[in-house]
Parts: C-alpha cells; sequence; structure tokens
C-alpha cells in the first residue's frame, strides 16, 4: 500500500491536507489508470453532505475529465450505493468522496475498481506514482476531453436494487433511522417507508455543516432517546456515508455490529444460505460473539482490524459473511462493500420473519465485559517485539483459564498499543490490563 492511500482511500483536511489541487491530480492519474483501456470510460462520482464535497467533486471531476474519461455524476448517495452502481452501469470505476464517520472538516476519496471491490494496492501504487508524476498522461484536445453527466435516477437505482436484495414487508414495524445528517439522509427513510415500516427520522436534514455532529452510529445517546420517547420497535443509526449501522432496541440499548452479525449468521444458517458456514470478523468482536456462533455450528475466522481485512480474507476462503463490530458488515451475495442500508434490511426482515423483538434476538449473544486502555509510546513496533511484553501476555492468558482473552496490539494510524482484555470477572480484568499497560509503559 502506498504512502498516500490508507486502509480507506486518501483522507485528510479538506482544502488544507486533501486540496484542490490533489483531488484534480487524484482524478487524472486514477481516470489514466482504471478506464484507459476500458471501453465506455465512465466513472461514477458520488458524495457525502459535507461542504467541502461541492469543491473536490468539481476538482476530481476536473482530474477525470481532462484525461478523457467521462464522469456520471450521482451527486450525494452512499458509499455502497456507488459501489453498486459502478457495477450495475459497468463503469470502469467509482469514486466516493467522503470521511465516513470522521468531522465535518474531514473528506477523502476512495476509488473502487469495475467490480465494485476496494482497488487492490498495487493498483493504488500505480494511481499514487501517477499523482506524483503526471508526466505520462496524455491530456486529449476537442471530442477526446470527457464529459460530466448527471445521472438523474441514481437513488432510484440504489433504492430499487435495496428492495430487490430484501424482499420483505416491514408493515407493522415503527423504526426510528437516525441518518447522521449524511449520505442516508434521503434513501433511508425513502426505502424503510416504501418496504411498509412507519419511519421516524431524525438528523436528516444535513447542511453541510453538521454531519456525524452528536449524531449517527458514533453517537446514538439521541437515537435511544427518541426510540423509547416514541415506543418505536427499535432504531437505526448510520454513519456519516453510509456503509455501517448500528441498532437501538425497544428499551434504548444498543445492539452493536457483533450481534447484528449473531443475528443474521443464525437466520442465514437456518435458512442453508451462511455460505461455507462462515463468518468473518476481526481481532476486536467481542468473545461473546464466538460463543455465540460456536453454539450454533458456525466457524469464524479473524482478520486484523478494519473492513479491508475482512472483505480480503471472505474472497480468500469463499465466504461471503462478515463484519466488524462497528456495524461495517458484507453482505457479499448482494453488495461488495459494507452496506448500512443493507444491513439493516437483512437485520429488519430476521425481525419480521421470527416475530420477534430486536431485544429478545440480541440476547442470543452475552456481550463479555471488556477494558481496552490506549498507551502512548515512542516506538510501537519495537515495545511489540519484547519478549517481556510476550511473556507478560502469556501470563495474563493463562490466569484467564480459557474465560476470556488477551490482545495487545499497536494501532494503525497512531503511536499507541492499545491492551484489552476480555471476560466475565471485571475485577480479574481491570489488574489484568492494569499490569499489561505498566509493562507498554516501562518498555516505551
Amino acid at each position: 500500500m502506498g504512502v498516500m492511500f490508507g486502509t480507506d482511500g486518501v483522507r485528510g483536511i479538506a482544502n488544507k491536507d486533501l486540496t484542490v489541487d490533489l483531488a484534480m491530480r487524484i482524478g487524472r492519474a486514477g481516470a489514466h489508470v482504471l478506464a484507459r483501456e476500458k471501453s465506455g470510460h465512465r466513472i461514477v462520482v458520488g458524495r457525502d453532505t459535507r461542504i467541502s464535497g461541492d469543491m473536490l467533486e468539481a476538482a476530481l471531476t476536473a482530474g477525470i475529465c481532462s484525461a478523457g474519461v467521462d464522469v456520471l455524476r450521482v451527486g450525494v448517495l452512499p458509499t455502497p450505493a456507488v459501489a453498486y452502481l459502478t457495477r450495475e452501469l459497468e463503469a470502469s470505476a467509482g469514486v466516493v468522496i467522503s470521511a465516513s464517520h470522521n468531522p465535518v472538516e474531514d473528506n477523502g476519496i476512495k476509488y473502487f475498481g469495475p467490480s465494485g471491490y476496494k482497488l487492490p494496492d498495487s493498483t493504488e501504487e500505480q494511481i499514487e506514482s501517477l499523482i506524483k508524476d503526471p508526466s505520462s498522461i496524455p491530456s486529449p484536445v476537442g471530442p477526446g476531453v470527457g464529459r460530466c453527466i448527471e445521472l438523474d435516477d441514481a437513488s432510484e437505482r440504489y433504492i430499487d436494487f435495496l428492495k430487490k436484495s430484501v424482499p420483505v414487508d416491514l408493515g407493522g414495524i415503527t423504526v426510528v433511522a437516525d441518518c447522521a445528517n449524511g449520505a442516508a439522509s434521503q434513501v433511508a427513510p425513502r426505502v424503510l417507508e416504501e418496504m411498509g415500516a412507519r419511519v421516524i427520522p431524525i438528523f436528516n436534514h444535513p447542511d453541510g455543516l453538521n454531519i456525524n455532529r452528536a449524531c449517527g452510529s458514533t453517537h446514538l445517546g439521541a437515537l435511544q432517546e427518541k426510540v423509547v420517547k416514541t415506543g418505536a420497535d427499535l432504531g437505526l443509526g448510520f454513519d456519516g456515508d453510509a456503509d455501517r449501522v448500528l441498532a437501538v432496541d425497544s428499551r434504548g440499548r444498543i445492539v452493536d455490529g457483533d450481534q447484528i452479525m449473531v443475528i443474521c449468521a443464525r437466520h442465514l444458517k437456518e435458512k442453508g444460505q451462511l455460505t461455507k458456514n462462515t463468518v468473518v470478523a476481526t481481532v476486536m468482536s467481542n468473545m461473546g460473539m464466538h460463543l455465540a456462533l460456536r453454539e450454533s455450528g458456525i466457524k469464524v475466522l479473524e482478520t486484523k482490524v478494519g473492513d479491508r481485512y475482512v472483505l480480503e480474507e471472505c474472497l480468500r476462503c469463499g465466504a461471503t459473511f462478515g463484519g466488524e463490530q462497528s456495524g461495517h458488515i458484507l453482505f457479499l451475495e448482494h453488495n461488495t462493500t459494507g452496506d448500512g442500508l443493507l444491513t439493516a434490511l437483512n437485520l429488519l426482515a430476521v425481525v419480521k420473519s421470527q416475530g420477534k423483538p430486536l431485544d429478545i434476538l440480541a440476547a442470543q449473544m452475552e456481550r463479555l465485559p471488556q477494558i481496552l486502555e490506549n498507551v502512548r509510546v515512542g516506538n510501537k513496533n519495537q515495545v511489540m517485539s519484547s519478549p517481556v511484553l510476550f511473556e507478560a501476555i502469556r501470563s495474563a492468558e493463562e490466569r484467564l483459564e480459557g474465560q476470556g482473552r488477551v490482545l495487545v496490539r499497536p494501532s494503525g494510524t497512531e503511536s499507541l498499543v492499545r491492551v484489552m482484555a476480555e471476560g466475565r470477572d471485571m475485577g480479574a480484568l481491570r489488574g489484568l490490563v492494569d499490569q499489561l499497560v505498566t509493562v507498554v509503559n516501562k518498555l516505551a
């Protein structure tokens, strides 16, 4: 993976790190790499509701068109909608301008290949090389210049896709939908209503500045209060680009991604639709999820933290279902990336078909207590390679006697070592984490 592209595209503070010039160069380089040999020469471009989206979209579009490639502009749409439309329209690529759940000053640019999957590292490295040195990219003139084409029915296409993917009548269910003032603000209430649910939308009036502000999947307090106050059956909390969702039951209790995966995986297995009888999850998933799935005879494969790694493992082993505790969940039978609305509809389909409220379904998994501490260090690789730390972790795991686990890992983006312990005895966990934090601090 190149220096510029992280695990989820190029990100930074808009107009400071992610400048207009950089956006134009990303568009130009991406178009050259992804569309130069493809018939049609079209790239789908969508974005979330950030104020910087207009600016970056204009620059990105200019770069793509300057390389002789057409832009199919879909406007504000969820990230998974762009992935779907890229495949559906047989475009050369798709691009999303979004920083997901990050604050409004941040933004990002992420490419999808023609199949709708995120780009492999090798392709990102080609693009990054051309961003730094664009001299080999031709600049066509006259009829060779690309056009910007508005796709007026983009939302309708995505909504139709969702309804066909999960054909369920949601009549009789009342849902509070927290749209995070982001990309789900229009499509989420609409698709839920069209499928029969009574919808109470909140945070669905984006003004360019209020995306993710005290709302959405990272700030569920308002959603919890609204569900209880209105007597709704459940609540759904999307993030800014709607590629993830968390839920709230009728009593206002959070149902996280691990619980959603248990609910959906067990239902899929009962219907004979859980491919490879396998769920792919990250090392941060709660041990309670492992225990619940094991009881159902479902295999769990673990990856590093990040939906990118969940996807890679699914493709490697042939599984089609997996995700993260954050609510970024893959249903690869239907879409190529995490899709908050697709996940929400699958969860609602289980509620409807089993005739059970969400709190009963969520109780299928006992969430084990978990303590996580972040320790700032000078050299995280040196700390992680220490035999002293290795022995301390081994000793801690022995003391849990198979009734919990210890995880010590470096942050992927900061100079931190994360120390986590999980089990049924909070007192014991606290003592183990404190001891490990002391060891890490001494090594730092």
